[in-house]
């Protein structure tokens, strides 16, 4: 790109410094806290003074519903000239996000080449590997020899993002190999590069694979890149490390939400519309389950009636059992989310949070069935505050545990509302457990 190109000014007002924003050379990541921090109109001021490298490179890092309302607002020209400078799943990213008409006039103006190579991507599933690779790897014929590959990639480097590995396919383009660049430069002059992977145990991952299933996969296997194929392992590209920091990050955000039954995807920059559209049917629906532990406490009116303290303890034990039923829910939701699904260790995990239930409630039950006489001076109201409270954080803990399973065993998201459902099952067993009990043994 020429000198001249590099330059975005429309007009000579836009060359205008923004008042107390230094446009100095900033790392990209910073460069986007300071364009997040102001209004639109600043925002696009703040990217017409930048090359337009740096410009790609600092709104890629921001957040994504930020990135796309600015992109919306710069002319056509300059936006196309953005996301070209992109990496290209970088890129891929923000068009998902733009309406049809803006995407196709982002589209239109690229260079046919990345054109191409940005429809592909785009016909991949987000949530999939092929929706998160990279496609800018190096690719090496297997039949080079160590010399030659390393003049190769001299000259193919500069335009590549990912210097980490090198990949090496045969005649028909299938992935045989790959090879790391520390290794390749400690080969042996005239070594072929087939000799050097002949005995690697290859490790690829399909096009339509889980993201999160491929960030597991690369945790555990410590790589820093890895190769995505398709049915024939055809190499299509690479998902690699930082990816995974941002799947990782972004479904722990998502789980997060979708707990208490918010939007995976809401942020606080959200249209507030579309916010009250994701949580108004939970909230219903905890409305809904909030007129059971009311139609409980209704059954048990008299018993209330006749010894009001028991509506003293009746939050105590509800809100006991929901401590506990959300610690055992959040361990949960972090294993299932961290590993890949074994049914067999994750109700194992059930019956370990069973156990944790058990030792704490009878822990604080005492603890509470002494304060309680202390107070009252009566045992058997103790008693009985003590054996509901027990019971109840023991449901709670089996509860917390096993509605994420519940969830995954019918193919829902296992943290969805989990939180909404937990919450029912406490109070409703909670108030019927202390007002049953103290029904059969205070009042009979």
């Amino acid at each position: 790109m020429s000198a001249k190109e590099e330059m975005t000014f429309d007009s000579v007002d836009e060359q205008e410094a923004l008042s107390g924003v230094e446009i100095e050379s900033q790392h990209p990541a910073d460069a986007a806290e300071t364009i997040e921090g102001l209004d639109i109109a600043d925002q696009v001021k703040f990217i017409k003074q930048l090359p337009i490298k740096d410009a790609a490179d600092s709104i890629a890092e921001m957040d994504g519903h930020d990135q796309k309302a600015l992109i919306s607002s710069l002319n056509r020209g300059l936006a196309a000239r953005i996301v070209e400078e992109m990496a290209p799943d970088d890129a891929t990213d923000l068009l998902e996000g733009l309406n049809e008409d803006l995407q196709r006039a982002l589209l239109s103006r690229v260079t046919a080449e990345d054109r191409a190579e940005l429809k592909t991507l785009l016909t991949f599933d987000p949530d999939t590997a092929g929706g998160v690779m990279n496609t800018e790897v190096v690719i090496l014929d297997q039949d080079l020899t160590a010399d030659e590959a390393v003049a190769k990639i001299r000259e193919e480097v500069e335009d590549k993002e990912i210097p980490y590995y090198a990949y090496l396919v045969d005649k028909k383009d299938r992935l045989v190999g790959v090879l790391s660049l520390r290794d390749l430069m400690l080969a042996k002059r005239g070594s072929l590069l087939k000799d050097l992977v002949k005995t690697q145990n290859l490790i690829t991952v399909g096009y339509n694979i889980d993201k999160e299933e491929v960030a597991h996969l690369i945790a555990h296997y410590n790589f820093l890149a890895l190769p995505v194929v398709d049915f024939g392992n055809r190499l299509l590209g690479v998902v690699t490390v930082d990816d995974v920091i941002d799947i990782i990050h972004e479904e722990a955000s998502e789980d997060m939400q979708a707990m208490v039954g918010a939007g995976a995807d809401e942020t606080s920059d959200s249209p507030w519309l579309y916010s009250v559209r994701m949580r108004l049917p939970w909230l219903i629906l905890n409305v809904i389950f909030s007129a059971v532990s009311a139609w409980v406490v209704h059954l048990f009116e008299g018993n209330i009636t006749q010894m009001a303290v028991l509506a003293v303890l009746m939050p105590v034990v509800a809100n006991q059992a929901g401590n506990t039923g959300q610690q055992a829910l959040a361990v949960m939701i972090r294993q299932l989310a961290m590993e890949r699904f074994d049914r067999k260790r994750a109700w194992l995990a059930v019956v370990r949070e069973l156990r944790i239930g058990l030792l704490n409630g009878m822990i604080i039950s005492t603890l509470v069935f002494c304060a309680v006489l202390l107070v009252t001076h009566k045992l058997l109201l103790a008693t009985v505050m003590g054996a509901a409270l027990g019971v109840d954080m023991l449901l709670g803990a089996f509860a917390g545990a096993s509605i994420p399973l519940l969830l995954k065993e019918m193919g829902r998201d296992p943290a969805q509302a989990s939180s909404i459902f937990l919450t029912t099952i406490t109070d409703s067993m909670g108030f019927l457990v202390l007002l049953g009990l103290a029904g059969l043994v205070l009042l009979s």
